[in-house]
């Protein structure tokens, strides 16, 4: 990954005097921004930058800068006061941009992207937290680059940004110049990144180990996302799993989800053996009837709305499906609310 200019990537352990910060952040808050992923990679930066907890930006300094000074809300409602106009991005070593809620138009969206611009032309690396993907996708800053997005924003990553398929089954991504990561506490996990390759690893276990994280997860780790009931501890099957279910509605064959995996269809089937005792096929099409039952139960969709949201032919085939596995069809279910086989 290039270095910004202003301050090269250092080596760990190098020295350097003492009152300079070894990273130096500016943050860029979306409108109704993501509090929990802004705390988590901002708290890192803290507990790193002092001695215990004692909070002064010694080895790392940060700022929260934007248009003006107006406050701005987070989700939740808590508002954040910016503590300097945009200016210089040359004067951060990186800047953070933070997401936030999809479904609201960002008032600052066209001054925000504009200093992201800067900032990329400048030669200041830029790092997305959660939707902030999103932001650097929309100005233009992603173009033959990874972006990583949470496997809960996976289908409106896909609704925005028509042929661009984001990584949605690990917790962050570097690549080169650009880093994102899914939100949450992944943001803790590529903050305590950038403080292990600019202050030093001892600092970066500290901050995690301060607010109760074990260790430091790499950026291949899997996204904890919501594979109904099936759970593994393979690294390998969890991602595979991931991948399943961001195309529920249009399945992918075996041989395609290993590929996108790097790896062969025989191992994969392996590990799925090992992990859990089925086959992939078997798992994705238990993952997918599963989610037929939720629908089944918390909706009043059309059963061929259903197959086709689902990745069925048609009603006819997820009815064959449905009774094979449950002995009872979907219609007789939904009349009935039967309690499903284990």
């Amino acid at each position: 990954m290039p270095a910004p200019r202003s301050a090269p990537l250092r080596r760990l352990n190098e020295p350097e005097p003492a009152a300079t910060p070894r990273l130096n952040v500016g943050f860029v808050l979306s409108w109704r921004f993501t509090l929990c992923a802004f705390a988590n990679f901002l708290d890192v930066l803290r507990l790193a930058a002092d001695e215990g907890d004692r909070s002064r930006p010694i080895h790392c300094s940060w700022k929260v800068i934007a248009p003006n000074m107006q406050p701005i809300p987070s989700s939740s409602g808590v508002e954040i006061q910016p503590q300097e106009t945009f200016g210089d991005p040359t004067r951060f070593d990186y800047i953070v941009v933070v997401g936030g809620l999809l479904d609201e138009a960002d008032r600052n969206a066209d001054q925000i992207d504009a200093f992201l611009r800067q900032a990329s032309a400048a030669g200041v690396p830029l790092v997305g937290l959660c939707t902030g993907t999103f932001i650097l996708f929309r100005a233009g800053l992603m173009k033959g680059r990874r972006g990583c997005v949470s496997w809960f924003h996976h289908k409106e990553f896909l609704d925005q940004f028509d042929g661009l398929t984001p990584v949605s089954d690990q917790i962050f991504v570097i690549d080169r110049d650009r880093l994102t990561s899914a939100g949450g506490a992944s943001t803790a996990h590529l903050a305590a990144f950038l403080v292990e390759r600019h202050v030093g690893r001892a600092q970066a276990t500290k901050s995690l180990h301060i607010m109760m994280i074990p260790e430091a997860e790499k950026g291949e780790t899997p996204q904890p996302g919501l594979t109904l009931n099936l759970r593994s501890s393979d690294p390998l099957v969890s991602r595979a799993l991931l991948l399943m279910q961001q195309c529920l509605d249009m399945p992918l064959s075996i041989e395609q989800i290993a590929k996108q995996l790097n790896v062969g269809k025989r191992r994969l089937e392996r590990h799925f053996r090992d992990a859990l005792n089925c086959s992939p096929f078997a798992a994705f099409l238990e993952m997918r009837l599963a989610l037929v039952h939720h629908l089944l139960e918390t909706s009043d969709k059309p059963i061929a709305e259903i197959a086709a949201e689902t990745g069925f032919c048609d009603s006819s085939h997820l009815s064959r499906m449905f009774r094979r596995r449950y002995d009872v069809s979907p219609q007789e279910f939904r009349r009935t609310r039967l309690p499903l086989a284990a």
